[in-house]
């Protein structure tokens, strides 16, 4: 009786433990990131998520210039709002990871959603140590998949507790500018960015996930605001950005992440 009692007290100073330290971690990574004084390091982590050989193909030709368009939108977008127009963010693809990050719960509450994230920033943490690659402030883990035996993705995603994103991607060329357009929504989320779209039927809300609420004809708008994720072409029917170049941030994102008041 009193071995099970110590043994349940020793399990909870455990838990009790790794959360202080994932606390702890969250909180220096966090601290800093959004007063754009200095350049923020991003690391961009490839994961094969379906353990195909195609996939393993296409990430060993992955480089560095597949991710400059990220660096390239956020320096114009920047530059907009008057900030300095480079040297803001700085991208680098980190080594292969070989292990699965924790899957979100399919049952989704405030409890689930919680120990979800808890378990993600733990790993994280974990696989951080394990692999060696360039110092981050934030990093971004992609599952790659071969497009031609699957039709469909899960929701990617952003956590600004603990400044990490797990984005689930195509492992094709031919859709690069999509997936770099999914890693810059879920970057934007770990700095304090907001989803703008109606998550029951994916349609950016007016008015704050449009580029252009102002246009006359609304319709069909010409870019995707970057937190709306798509391009509004009438009331009920938008479309993917096929790259970065056909997206911007709009004014209530940039306040959000701190680029004006």
């Amino acid at each position: 009786m009193v071995s099970r009692r110590l043994f349940r007290q020793l399990r909870i100073l455990t838990l009790l433990m790794i959360l202080l330290v994932v606390a702890v971690d969250t909180w220096l990574a966090k601290a800093g990131t959004t007063d754009w004084d200095d350049t923020l390091w991003v690391v961009v982590y490839p994961i094969n998520g379906d353990s195909r050989g195609s996939t393993s193909t296409y990430i060993a030709n992955l480089t560095d210039s597949s991710l400059l368009p990220i660096i390239e939108f956020i320096d114009q977008e920047a530059d907009r709002y008057g900030l300095p127009g480079e040297g803001l963010l700085n991208i680098r693809l980190g080594p292969e990871v070989h292990e699965i990050p924790p899957e979100p719960p399919v049952v989704r509450n405030v409890f689930s959603i919680g120990l979800w994230s808890l378990q993600l920033r733990y790993w994280v943490m974990r696989t951080r140590w394990r692999y060696d690659g360039p110092s981050a402030n934030i990093r971004i883990f992609v599952k790659f998949y071969d497009s031609e035996w699957r039709s469909q993705l899960a929701h990617s995603l952003g956590l600004q507790k603990g400044l990490v994103g797990v984005v689930n991607a195509f492992a094709s060329r031919a859709y690069q500018g999509r997936t770099n357009v999914v890693i810059a929504h879920e970057l934007l989320h770990t700095l304090g960015a907001t989803d703008k779209y109606n998550l029951d039927t994916n349609q950016p809300a007016y008015p704050a996930g449009y580029a252009e609420p102002e246009r006359r004809p609304l319709y069909p708008q010409p870019r995707a605001e970057i937190m709306g994720g798509r391009i509004p072409e009438s009331e009920t029917r938008s479309v993917m950005p096929d790259s970065l170049r056909e997206t911007v941030i709009g004014g209530i994102t940039a306040r959000e992440i701190r680029w004006v008041n």
